[in-house]
């Protein structure tokens, strides 16, 4: 009995530490993402709207990483705000950005009541991904669509004043 309680016991501890070992993109509604759409802060902030699924998307994922990286030590903050499907995390998005070594913060945005949240996002978005949304505390851009790494670092650095 002894050793049976054992195996239980090493079998309950493996369960737990392979499911912390695993690693944790946060669920969000639009309600707590959009506080994050916006900064006082001197910090440029990159948000990116995109989906696994998504062809231009999964491109343009590399470009904004490199951007990432250059400005890693200044203030730009990249965020990937995934539109997969919730039921998807554990077999698409998690293994996805293992697979593509995604460093960027990933959030997963599940709200269904897009027509509610898009025009929040912006006011001209049609709700085509990938989109964008870079900005400080006193200037705001979006682009829809897919941006290179130097139309992205272009707009980096007029945000940055370089």
């Amino acid at each position: 009995m002894a050793r049976s309680m054992k195996k239980t016991v090493i079998v309950f501890f493996l369960l737990i530490f392979s499911a912390n070992a695993l690693p944790q993109i946060p669920v969000l509604s639009f309600d707590q993402l959009e506080p994050r759409l916006s900064t006082e802060s001197d910090s440029l902030y990159i948000v990116n709207f995109w989906a696994t699924w998504c062809v231009p998307c999964v491109k343009e994922l590399p470009e904004l990483e490199k951007i990432n990286k250059l400005y890693a030590g200044e203030n730009v903050k990249v965020l990937l705000v995934s539109l997969d499907n919730p039921d998807h995390m554990e077999s698409r998005l998690i293994p996805f950005t293992e697979k593509h070594n995604i460093e960027s913060e990933v959030v997963l945005l599940d709200d269904p009541r897009s027509n509610r949240w898009i025009p929040k996002v912006d006011s001209s978005w049609t709700g085509s991904i990938p989109a964008t949304v870079f900005f400080t505390k006193d200037s705001k851009y979006f682009h829809e669509g897919s941006l290179t790494f130097d139309e992205l670092e272009e707009i980096v650095r007029s945000k940055l004043n370089y």
